[in-house]
């Protein structure tokens, strides 16, 4: 379907349907659909379960996939996406995707959030293709952009690709509140929701709330006028176990029933389905205050009983040592040195399952960056204070506590297309020689193809952005190849000056591990040892490394450890629930620590919901 040959959305004006079963009845076979939200953030779950059985042959559009692909699977109603990522965030690989992908039965079309967004946005203003700075070095440049002849060039401009216009049949949508003429409000982080809207020929809406005209507008919220709903439908609970705040916010407890589940069971319909009493401690959580959950998380820090909580030991008394006498451990190390990349008035955005840059970023900025600018939830929360991670609680956090509500395609426009942005730390499941990295395919020894979750938006910030700098928690010989058997994503231009001349900030390419620290040059061409990490020689380096190692200094320098400020800083303020360690271990015991943290976080919510229902 051609932009130009897209229907206008029928105006609402009282268009409201009694259930959402009705809202989404005349979804037909092989409609192209896209879903709102963003990961664990109001995903129109009510909409997906009720939608026909003989809505088959469904195109998903979405710049995740995630937990409302997983449904989509399970029931087989889809056999085509088009998408950036799929994965259960901190919980782990999304696995009827991957099997899905692997065995053929999914077909999938991959993108760069750049390229989405703006490929949207192309559907939603009418134009048969947009354009959008090239994702060098990524392997999926050729996949779904061409070049894009610019009859305005000048010398030293940015290379420019050009995308078609994505649009979509349907856009199911779960909102916050409308009113009684069919207007609506989204609060919170509104992932791709604006894009998709406007490229979307029908728009339905279930919500949480139905109002009277002249009662939205609802602090950072946003309102979107009836012109552009189909219909919609008052669905209390409609994107259980998502989060709908401020109503309630996401379930763990059930997204760890359905990621348990696995690839060949069925998803429980328990854990896709409220219960009343379970939605109301849902909403009474979700009315803690954030500077309460701080200050309880905060206070397991120093807790005397090592049963009551899972922090860890202060720095007065020093946590299990990475190796003898050296007072800190790996992750703790990691993030200081991620820290002391960030200098004050820096811009720093939070990707998918980031706990150590995000305790890096936090610890910066109340250490000696206070300026910092730190978004959050890709985008979706703007300048946030420093608050303590946390899994269950960390989006409620940042919705009471961020200056702006946003989507991510809006922080897109504003700082990653302009080069803005500072920092954005991203994991790689492999890093080569040269810096490239690669999430998208790996193969294992008997040469069988492992999908893994995709690029996200790393082919685009790798040069948008100052800094091109990856995370390996655990470097060995397989995420260290020579070279990538695919690029998700790779820096292409490292000059200052050619950087400058496109209108971006001059930066670095770094790569930390939990061994040493690596940094690009442009006379060898790739990575070499920067610093070793204290404790680590450069025999066990090389033993761990899958290219061969460049140095620029002998004896290598030494990687200067966390200070005992830093550790104070980290341990008691920004992460006393020890959410970073998440990236240092394995599936299985990651799986374990979760249900730990999880457990912890939710004892601390029901005790604190507690003492002010006792006010």
């Amino acid at each position: 379907m051609t932009a130009a040959s897209r229907e206008l959305p029928t105006p609402a004006l009282g268009w409201w349907v009694p259930d959402v079963t009705t809202l989404v009845a005349d979804v037909p076979a092989g409609a192209r659909i896209g879903v709102s939200g963003f990961h664990f953030t109001r995903a129109p779950i009510a909409q997906l379960r009720a939608l026909p059985p003989t809505a088959t042959d469904l195109t998903y559009i979405s710049w995740g996939g995630g937990l409302p692909l997983e449904v989509l699977l399970d029931r087989g109603l889809v056999t085509r996406a088009t998408l950036c990522f799929s994965s259960l965030d901190v919980l782990g690989p999304a696995p009827r995707f991957r099997r899905a992908v692997e065995t053929g039965a999914l077909d999938l079309d991959e993108w760069t959030a750049l390229g989405m967004i703006n490929a949207l946005r192309a559907a939603g203003e009418n134009t048969p293709y947009a354009v959008l700075a090239e994702p060098a070095g990524s392997s999926l440049t050729d996949v779904f952009t061409r070049p894009a002849a610019n009859p305005f060039a000048r010398p030293e401009e940015i290379p420019t690709r050009a995308v078609p216009a994505l649009s979509m049949d349907y856009l199911l949508l779960h909102v916050q509140r409308a009113d009684d003429d069919g207007n609506v409000e989204i609060a919170g982080a509104r992932g791709l929701d604006m894009s998709m809207i406007f490229a979307a020929r029908h728009v339905l809406v279930s919500v949480e709330e139905r109002v009277r005209r002249g009662d939205l507008g609802a602090p950072r919220s946003l309102v979107l006028p009836r012109t552009f709903v189909t219909a919609l439908t008052l669905a209390p609970g409609g994107a259980y176990p998502t989060s709908c705040l401020p109503y309630y916010p996401t379930d763990y407890q059930a997204l760890r029933e359905i990621v348990a589940a696995g690839p060949d069971t069925p998803v429980p319909d328990a854990a896709l389905t409220p219960t009343t009493e379970r939605l109301a401690v849902l909403e009474r959580h979700a009315r803690v205050p954030a500077a309460r959950f701080a200050a309880a998380a905060r206070a397991l820090a120093s807790a005397p009983d090592p049963d009551a909580g899972l922090a860890p030991t202060p720095a007065t008394d020093p946590a299990p040592t990475a190796a003898p006498d050296l007072g800190y451990t790996p992750d703790e190390l990691m993030v200081a040195v991620l820290a002391r990349t960030v200098a004050a008035g820096a811009i720093c955005s939070v990707g998918s399952a980031s706990p150590l840059p995000t305790a890096a970023y936090l610890l910066a900025k109340h250490l000696w960056a206070p300026d910092l600018l730190v978004m959050s939830h890709n985008g979706g929360f703007v300048d946030l204070p420093v608050r303590p991670l946390s899994l269950a609680v960390g989006e409620m956090l940042d919705h009471e506590l961020a200056v702006a509500h946003t989507g991510g395609d809006e922080t897109y426009h504003w700082y990653y297309q302009r080069g803005l942005v500072t920092h954005e730390v991203v994991g790689s499941a492999q890093v080569d020689r040269t810096g490239a990295t690669n999430n998208l395919w790996v193969s294992r020894r008997d040469g069988s193809r492992v999908r893994l979750p995709g690029q996200g938006g790393m082919a685009d910030v790798s040069n948008l952005h100052a800094n091109f700098i990856i995370y390996l928690p655990r470097q060995s010989p397989r995420n260290t190849p020579e070279s990538v058997e695919t690029v998700s994503a790779a820096r292409t231009w490292h000059d200052a000056s050619q950087r400058e001349g496109y209108g971006l900030r001059p930066g670095r390419t770094l790569v930390v591990t939990d061994l040493a620290v690596f940094a690009y040059d442009a006379r060898a061409g790739g990575l070499v040892v920067s610093s070793l990490h204290p404790g680590v020689s450069l025999d066990h380096l090389r033993e761990q490394t899958g290219f061969a190692l460049t140095t620029t200094s002998d004896p290598v320098t030494t990687t200067e450890p966390p200070t005992p400020e830093e550790l104070t800083a980290l341990r008691n303020v920004i992460d006393p629930l020890g959410i970073r360690r998440l990236d240092m271990v394995g599936a299985v015991e990651r799986q374990g620590l979760i249900d730990s943290i999880l457990d912890v976080e939710e004892s601390l919510l029901d005790d604190l919901t507690l003492t002010l229902e006792q006010r």
